[in-house]
């Protein structure tokens, strides 16, 4: 796959300039989409819907951004604290500031932070997922519908590369996102003084100049997912991958690509 990948960068740096290949790499995810600047330059099936994992996480974000304050306190539930799959291990009743749940969900994919972010703006998951699907609607995300707000797959749970550029660019409007989210690690601390570490599951962040986020995801069904923002060289590349194969090793060479794409199109 690399092999594939490093041709197609060389070919493809001949040739930046000219009209750009819509799909110049089938095999590295079934749906996939780069921007450069803001310019959708190369796609896969970016229309397709496909369960999103964890990228789900980018709507609870937002949403949360929106609606709550960081210092606000949230005391953990007991229905977060038995959320499954990724996850810290909070206890009900511990209290955190939405800062530091937000770092959780956002670095470790924590679902009891998640959970318990949902709960505090909405009540319950089941009254936040409400939430959600009204602002996919507001974001014209016609092809998207949230069951939870995690990102577990589930029956009517889906979403696609497009729908996800355009939520990943409206969650970068808020300027504590790329702080948050370019942390390589972090600990948070609930208010009774127990402390959680976190380490990023972007295998990008710290390891490949440039990169500042955005969010990953993997569950059986939607197989690994990511949502990837580089800024080099006053240029910006934003690539969403659905259902990738390697996801990593394919995820920088298209960065590389997309940032030699930019510069000789420059």
């Amino acid at each position: 796959m690399r092999a594939f990948l490093f041709i197609g960068l060389w070919l493809l740096a001949l040739t930046a300039s000219a009209v750009s290949q819509p799909d110049p790499f089938p095999q590295v995810a079934e749906s996939y989409l780069v921007e450069i600047n803001g310019e959708t330059i190369w796609e896969r099936h970016i229309g397709k819907r496909l369960p999103p994992a964890s990228l789900t996480k980018l709507m609870t974000a937002l949403l949360v951004l929106e609606q709550a304050k960081l210092q606000e306190i949230v005391q953990v539930s007991q229905a977060a604290s038995l959320e499954t799959g990724s996850r810290l291990g909070l206890k009900a009743g511990e209290r955190l500031h939405v800062e530091d749940l937000l770092a959780a969900t956002m670095l470790q994919s924590a679902n009891d932070a998640c959970h318990a972010l949902a709960d505090h703006i909405g009540g319950s998951e089941a009254a936040f997922v409400i939430q959600m699907n009204r602002r996919a609607q507001q974001l014209g995300l016609l092809d998207t519908q949230f069951r939870n707000a995690c990102g577990h797959d589930a029956v009517g749970h889906y979403s696609t590369a497009a729908n996800l550029a355009r939520l990943a660019r409206e969650l970068l409007k808020l300027p504590q996102i790329v702080p948050l989210a370019s942390q390589q690690r972090s600990t948070i601390s609930t208010l009774e003084g127990k402390q959680y570490p976190l380490s990023n599951k972007n295998a990008l962040i710290g390891r490949y100049d440039g990169a500042l986020g955005l969010k990953t995801g993997y569950t059986a069904k939607a197989g690994t997912c990511l949502v990837a923002l580089a800024r080099r060289d006053g240029h910006e590349v934003l690539l969403v991958m659905l259902h990738g194969k390697d996801r990593w090793w394919d995820a920088a060479d298209i960065l590389d690509l997309a940032f030699d794409h930019a510069r000789m199109a420059h």
